[in-house]
């Protein structure tokens, strides 16, 4: 009866530790299923004003750029672009003072394309500050410098970011444009 006992308990352990598992493995999915924001769907554009279709996307999108900063300063620069300032630049504060010069030049862009050369030139600048040898960035602030009337300064990021990388089509265009009154093709 003993030998029994043993596997009737061995057998009990195995159905608990089963059970456990499927258990928990529901709770996972059923967890991961409704934890998933919603997505975009028709419904925010369809029969709408261009402005409420707009709000409804944004509204989305806020949702889905979660915690990520080049997500919410995108999120910032559609915002911004649109005139509704206030909104972007709460969003902007928590990534300017940062020294991540990729969220810097993302931040910069926005006020670049908004044509507020002002608050766009210190952050372009700290992005050169930070990554002074990265060419992409040196020859993307060098054209908007260019963009806004200094073309000395503009070539001269030119010719640093030329130095490490001659034979870069994008820059050479980017650059190209920026004499012709053209923005850098970046977002």
């Amino acid at each position: 009866m003993r030998q029994t006992t043993k596997k009737q308990t061995a057998s009990k352990q195995t159905v608990t530790v089963a059970v456990m598992m499927v258990v928990f493995g529901l709770g996972l999915s059923i967890g991961s299923f409704a934890g998933k924001k919603a997505g975009v769907t028709s419904a925010a554009w369809s029969g709408v004003a261009p402005e409420a279709a707009a709000a409804n996307l944004l509204d989305v999108a806020r949702d889905l750029a979660e915690d990520g900063s080049w997500e919410n300063i995108n999120l910032a620069r559609v915002h911004y672009l649109l005139g509704e300032k206030d909104e972007a630049e709460a969003i902007l504060d928590k990534y300017r003072d940062g020294k991540e010069a990729g969220d810097l030049i993302r931040i910069a862009r926005i006020y670049a394309h908004a044509e507020e050369w002002d608050k766009a030139k210190p952050l372009f600048d700290r992005v050169v500050e930070l990554e002074p040898k990265d060419e992409d960035w040196l020859i993307e602030v060098g054209a908007f410098y260019n963009l806004n009337g200094d073309r000395e300064t503009a070539e001269q990021l030119f010719a640093r970011g030329f130095k490490s990388a001659p034979r870069n089509l994008k820059n050479a265009l980017t650059a190209a444009g920026s004499y012709v009154g053209v923005f850098p093709r970046r977002r």
